[in-house]
């Protein structure tokens, strides 16, 4: 089924979710607790069919239209071209204590709920239509049976107009819509979860197309609902490339034999201060040749970083200047998983990226703070393995707490994820602290099994020749061999 016979709910997000949109001349649900967005959605779906040039209709059964326009002013929502059905009681209703029956088969002649609907459909002959708070018509029937009676006789009457229904159920305990649920062809559920207090949007039922699977994370924002669906690693499309990427410093190079090959994961590791971001970048600012790179960082902010690192000779700055990379401040706080993940495969395709660097391990994990190493850890080979598909050299940075003492790659356990492991120690040499560099792992090839002095000087990265005579290095207390 082709796009043209979808429609779109307005939502990048939430279509990606659907596979295009929702399939025309159907119904579908949406449900959720208070305030969970099921009005916001239905808006988003109204006004999309306003920019196709649709007739849509919003029939209202829990709040006043008036309301509702006032509601959408707070997202920039024009509604001038939205058509209302107001079926909300009005004050003047109760005022005059009427009995609010009209539902009943023995009121048909009295001009019922049900036939000013059918009546506002047969003029407007709308091509959407949201109807809010229909449950509200099972208040009104006089028993189970007859709610779904009257309610296939409304969608059997729109499917004569060729309309798409969306409809919205507010559920609980003491009142299911399971019956609502079984009628229409699809149920979108929106839900804010307790714990993690984010919003998640998941499709139940969807009849007639595949969906994209999972609990997807959405948030408010000034133009309405903003979806991040989950990263699938079905999504992947296969590139292999036999390149390798140079550190520009040729004692590293030699240790790697070549350099590092372009597509896979490096984790360059080692405790605070030792150089870990510097040696990133010096990957980064030494590749002129394959395309573009970014670094999102959660350490340092952007200006910080670029000042840091050319007061010793690495010209991030300059390649900032000329769009060769893009450096992104990532505040965990103000991130979900799934909203920085679709941030990366916006900039990845948008900018052509072909080297990407995590600063750090750590500031990632953080965006997934209630969560376990195990699941941590998937999120972040998820992310690889996506990148990896586009060809994307990755490099990540990681932090462990020894400065000195036995030697341990990471603190997360995430060092089985990476094709290349290079890490760097501290070392007390001559009664000084130096700096050492070594390969622990490199998956396409061999590698120099030799640790070397490692320094950052005003001119840049110096790497000496290989330390020789000492036992004890990776302890971080090397003595001399006798």
């Amino acid at each position: 089924m082709s796009n043209n016979d979808r429609k779109s709910m307005g939502i990048v997000g939430m279509d990606e979710i659907l596979k295009g949109g929702l399939i025309q001349d159907r119904f579908y649900l949406i449900r959720g607790g208070p305030g969970t967005g099921k009005t916001t959605l239905g808006l988003h779906f109204l006004l999309e069919g306003i920019k196709k040039e649709e007739d849509v209709l919003f029939v209202t059964f829990i709040e006043p239209a008036e309301k509702i326009k006032q509601n959408g002013e707070n997202f920039s929502f024009d509604l001038s071209k939205v058509k209302f059905l107001d079926l909300n009681p009005d004050a003047d209703f109760f005022q005059k204590n009427q009995d609010y029956d009209i539902l009943s088969s023995d009121q048909i002649e009295q001009k019922p709920l049900l036939e000013k609907i059918k009546r506002a459909i047969e003029e407007i002959k709308p091509d959407r239509i949201f109807f809010d708070g229909i449950t509200q018509l099972k208040y009104l029937a006089t028993d189970k049976f007859k709610f779904r009676k009257q309610l296939l006789s409304l969608m059997q009457f729109a499917m004569k107009f060729n309309s798409t229904v969306v409809l919205t159920s507010e559920a609980s305990d003491s009142n299911p819509d399971d019956d609502l649920q079984f009628l229409v062809d699809g149920v979108i559920n929106l839900k804010l979860e307790e714990e993690s207090s984010l919003h998640k949007v998941f499709v139940s039922k969807m009849r007639g197309t595949s969906i994209k699977k999972g609990r997807h994370s959405f948030k408010f924002s000034e133009e309405g609902i903003e979806i991040f669906t989950n990263l699938e690693v079905v999504d992947i499309k296969k590139s292999v490339s036999q390149e390798q990427l140079s550190s520009g410093i040729s004692e590293i190079d030699k240790m790697l034999f070549g350099g590092l090959e372009r597509g896979t994961s490096t984790i360059i590791t080692g405790p605070t201060g030792a150089g870990k971001t510097t040696l990133g970048a010096q990957f980064i600012s030494n590749d002129n040749i394959s395309g573009r790179s970014i670094l999102y960082t959660f350490e340092e902010g952007e200006k910080v970083l670029e000042e840091r690192l050319s007061r010793i000779n690495i010209p991030v700055r300059d390649m900032v200047r000329k769009e060769k990379l893009f450096i992104k401040e990532i505040n965990p706080i103000n991130y979900t998983l799934n909203e920085f993940l679709q941030l990366v495969r916006k900039d990845v395709k948008e900018y052509d990226i072909s080297l990407l660097m995590l600063d750090s391990i750590a500031g990632f994990y953080m965006l997934l703070e209630n969560e376990n190493f195990h699941n941590r850890n998937k999120q972040l080979y998820k992310l690889l393995q996506y990148l990896k598909s586009y060809n994307v050299s990755v490099i990540l940075i990681n932090e462990v707490k020894d400065i000195t003492g036995d030697f341990r790659v990471t603190d997360n356990k995430s060092s089985y994820l990476s094709d290349n492991i290079i890490f760097l120690r501290h070392l007390e040499l001559d009664g000084e602290l130096q700096k050492a560099i070594g390969i622990l792992k490199k998956r396409m090839s061999d590698f120099e099994n030799t640790l070397r002095q490692f320094e950052i000087t005003g001119s840049g990265i110096k790497v000496g020749e290989p330390l020789k005579g000492l036992r004890g290095i990776l302890s971080g207390s090397p003595e001399m061999v006798n």
